[in-house]
Parts: C-alpha cells; structure tokens; sequence
C-alpha cells in the first residue's frame, strides 16, 4: 500500500509533530507534503523523510513566518497531487485535512479544527489595528466557509481527543473516531521520589497561560522550573522572582530527567489533549492542571493529580494546596498505570486498524 502523509507546516517539533513521527515510524517510506519547512529547526527528525513543499516555501523562506501565509494556505494544500497513492493520511490542525485526494482514500488525524478561526477569532485579533483588524475579520469569515465545506473531503475522521470529537461535530457536523496521541511512556522510569520542584516544559507563548503559573509562585514562593521558549520568554523572566528558574528549550532525555524527579507537573493552559502530563504520569508524577479541554480524559482528581477551576491566581493555589496536601495519597505506580492506556503501541494498533478499514 502506498500511503502519502500530510502535515500543515514544519516549524518546530510539538505535540501535533511527535504524532507524524509516530506515523513515520508506522509507514517509512511515505514522503510528507507540507505547505512549507523551517528545514533548520526540524533537519533532526526529518533527516532520512522526502518532504514535498508548497509554492508558499519561496515565500516563508523569505518572510519566516507563517501567519501573514494564512490567506493563501487553502490554495497552496489543494494543489498537491495525491493520484499515485493508495491511501492518504493527514495531520491536521487547520488546513490539512482540506486536501483533494479524488477517489485516494483520505484519512485525517485531527488535532482541532481551526482554533483561530472558530475558537479563539477575538483573542487573535484584539491587538491589530482597527484596519488590520477589520480584514483579518473578513478573511477569518471565508476560512471559516472554506474550512466547513472541505470537512466532507475525508473518507474518515479521528479525533485525538473526545474534547476534539465534540468540536468536530460543532463545527464540521462530522462524526469523528478517538484515538489518544502516542505518548513514548516506556521511555520514562515511574519513581515515588522527587526533588523540592515543581515544573512546567511547555512553549513559551500567551495561549499557554505560563504568566499565571509565574504569578502563583511569586505569591507562594515554591520553587519552579520551567522548562521551553517562545515569544513570552523574556517577558516572563521580568516577572518572575528568584524562586523561578528558566532552563530553555532542552532535549527529550533532559526533560524526561526532570519530570522524573520533579515533585509535580504545572499545566495550566487549555490544551485539545496534552501529551506533556501524560509523559509526567508515565514517570509516576502527578499533575495540576486547568480543569477544561483534553486532560480531563488523561488526569484522575485526587489519583493523579488535581484541577483547579478558573485561570487565577487564587484557583491556582487552591488547586497547588489541594495536591500537597494529597502527595501522601497518590501511589506512583497507580498514576503509571493511567498513562499507560496512552502508550504508542495502543496509537499504533488503532491506527493501523483505521487504516485497512477504510
């Protein structure tokens, strides 16, 4: 069977990214198209995999960065040319799973449909100016009707969460199959001990709601590190008081050494899964999380962790009180357990059977 992958753009190595790796370790010899690659940031997993670019390459190797692309992203993902293949699997977050394939057999990993588009339109233009604002209004408007009528292009539909099955069906009106994102727990070693930290890897931008942690701490005074880099970075390190420590993006087996021995997980975003707490309970940590999105499914109040309700400080700390007082109670080897229903090996069987089905 021939099978073409698809993945919207290769920027950097996150969550949506680690499922294509999994998908390349399932089906090696399937060439990726993407509407453009930062070949620096990603040569390192990327290094032996045929990737085929969009016309939009010549334009974000100039500019370097995609959002001033989006108009033209729908245009550029509907010219790749899919007929020799047997089956195509895309990766998708916003314009992936708008491919023609014609009589191809398509299959779409769904990670959300379009969060900007739908979700979070106000939050993405609140800072433009009044002109800026007013087009990117209107483009929004024709992303949102295309983005709704390419949804009936894939043969098949998986969710990655049931979070994202219910979003699929709100806006797409498309029933939607759910399997959990890989996580590699037999990389991490679960152990009862820790070191007197709590710790945050995550990328370093508004929408992850790092600020809050940051604020918390400074109240509390707990030691936290924080593990990642992005837009906000220095922005957070002016706020943070010595009791918070910056390390930076790091490699997989250093993260996997902190969480080992951190006391507890900070995740305080909203997140269509989250793969990062899931990697923390693998190593037998347990996590505080904003109660909303994907890790509802993942995280058991008082199991393995605990929520807190409103994005506050004072919720925050509520939830950081309520985990301390229970560490006593979580058994590392129980909170393993919970992350082991997300292992690759299970992503890989399901998927493997999605595939022959459709």
């Amino acid at each position: 069977m021939k099978i073409a992958l698809v993945h919207e753009m290769l920027v950097k190595l996150g969550g949506a990214e680690r499922v294509l790796c999994k998908l390349l370790d399932m089906y090696p010899r399937s060439p990726v198209y993407t509407l453009f690659q930062n070949k620096k940031a990603t040569e390192e997993w990327l290094k032996k995999v045929q990737v085929h670019s969009s016309y939009l390459q010549r334009y974000y190797d100039i500019i370097k960065s995609p959002k001033w692309l989006i108009a033209r992203m729908p245009e550029a993902i509907e010219a790749f040319d899919f007929s020799k293949f047997d089956t195509v699997i895309s990766s998708s977050s916003a314009f992936a799973h708008g491919i023609d394939t014609g009589k191809v057999k398509h299959l779409c990993y769904c990670h959300s449909p379009m969060r900007y588009a739908w979700d979070y339109t106000h939050q993405y233009t609140k800072n433009m100016s009044a002109p800026l604002r007013f087009a990117t209004a209107h483009m929004l408007t024709d992303l949102r009707i295309w983005d709704f009528q390419t949804a009936s292009r894939p043969h098949k539909i998986v969710a990655n969460s049931k979070h994202v099955q219910k979003r699929i069906a709100k806006y797409w009106r498309r029933e939607a199959d759910v399997i959990y994102p890989p996580v590699k727990v037999k990389k991490f070693t679960p152990t009862a001990n820790h070191e007197d930290y709590f710790l945050i890897v995550s990328a370093l931008t508004p929408f992850k709601k790092i600020d809050l942690a940051v604020k918390a701490f400074n109240k509390v005074g707990r030691k936290l590190i924080i593990i990642g880099d992005g837009a906000q970075r220095k922005a957070l390190e002016a706020m943070a008081k010595p009791n918070i420590e910056f390390l930076g993006r790091k490699e997989d087996p250093v993260v996997r050494e902190y969480m080992q021995n951190c006391r507890a997980l900070i995740f305080p975003g909203e997140e269509d899964f989250g793969i990062t707490p899931v990697e923390a309970m693998a190593a037998g940590k347990p996590v505080l999380a904003y109660g909303v999105g994907g890790v509802l499914e993942s995280v058991e109040a008082g199991k393995s962790g605990e929520f807190f309700g409103e994005l506050t400080v004072d919720s925050m700390l509520d939830g950081l009180m309520r985990l301390m007082l229970n560490e006593k109670h979580y058994d590392h080897k129980q909170i393993r357990k919970t992350a082991e229903r997300f292992d690759e090996s299970v992503f890989e069987e399901k998927m493997r059977k999605t595939v022959k089905a459709i």
